[in-house]
C-alpha cells in the first residue's frame, strides 16, 4: 500500500521523505492556506521533493474552467495530480484531462455510484472519504470495501485513495481490505510507531541496561 502525506508543510514531508514514507503528497486549497504560501510556489517545491503524484485541486467548479486550472497546474511539474471533485462538471474535467494524459484525483467520494463514475471517466485516484461518512454515522471502511469489490468486478484500473483518514485503525482497516493508496496527516502516519507494549518493553531493557551498567561505545 502506498502512503500519501496530506499537508502542505515542506518539513513534515521532507522528514518523512527522508524515511522512505512518501509515496506522494495530496494537498487542498485549507491546506495551502494553513501553510500561509502561494499555491504555485509551494505546489512547486513538494513536487521537486517527493517522486510520487502530488495532488493539487482545482479551484474552479465549472467544468471549462476546472480544465483550464489543471492545464495549469500540470506545468508546475510532471508528476502533478489534478484534484477535481465529484461532480458532473468534475466528472467532465476528469475524462478531459486524463485523455490528455494527465492523472486526475477525484475527491469528496462518498458512495459507490460516484466512485464507478470515477473511473468510467478515467479517473486514476478515487478518494473516498472515511473520517468524514463516520462522522455522520456511517461506516466509512464499507464504502472502501464495496469500491474495491466493484473495482476488481470489473477490472477498473482507477486506484483507491482512501482519505480522510483520522486514525492508524484507518488505515490498518485500508491495508486490510486491500485500498491501493492512503492519504493520512504526517502527525496519523507518525503514530503508527506507537504501541504500549513497545513503550513496556523498552522501559524493562533500559532498566536492565542500567542495572548492568551495559555500555557499547
Amino acid at each position: 500500500m502506498k502512503f500519501f502525506v496530506d499537508t502542505a508543510e515542506i518539513d513534515a514531508i521532507a522528514e518523512l521523505n527522508d524515511l522512505g514514507m512518501v509515496d506522494g503528497v495530496t494537498t487542498n486549497p485549507s491546506l495551502i492556506k494553513k501553510s500561509g504560501r502561494d499555491i504555485i510556489e509551494v505546489t512547486k517545491e513538494i513536487c521537486d521533493l517527493v517522486d510520487g503524484p502530488v495532488s493539487a485541486e482545482v479551484t474552479a467548479t465549472d467544468a471549462d474552467t476546472m480544465i483550464a486550472e489543471g492545464r495549469k497546474l500540470v506545468e508546475i511539474a510532471e508528476n502533478i495530480a489534478v484534484k477535481v471533485p465529484l461532480t458532473w462538471d468534475g466528472l467532465k474535467a476528469c475524462k478531459t484531462l486524463s485523455d490528455d494524459g494527465h492523472m486526475v484525483n477525484v475527491t469528496l467520494c462518498f458512495s459507490v455510484n460516484q466512485a464507478i463514475l470515477a473511473a468510467k471517466a478515467g479517473a486514476t485516484f478515487i478518494s473516498p472519504f472515511i473520517g468524514r461518512l463516520d462522522d455522520i454515522n456511517l461506516d466509512g471502511m464499507e464504502l472502501i470495501e464495496d469500491i474495491r469489490t466493484v473495482y476488481d468486478n470489473y477490472g477498473y484500473d482507477t486506484q483507491i485513495l482512501a482519505a480522510s483518514i483520522r486514525s492508524v485503525n484507518h488505515i490498518a482497516d485500508s491495508a486490510r481490505i486491500g485500498a491501493d493508496v492512503i492519504t493520512a496527516p504526517p502527525a496519523v502516519i507518525k503514530a503508527m510507531v506507537n504501541h504500549p507494549l513497545t513503550d513496556k518493553g523498552l522501559a524493562a531493557f533500559l532498566s536492565d541496561i542500567k542495572a548492568a551498567e551495559i555500555k557499547i561505545l
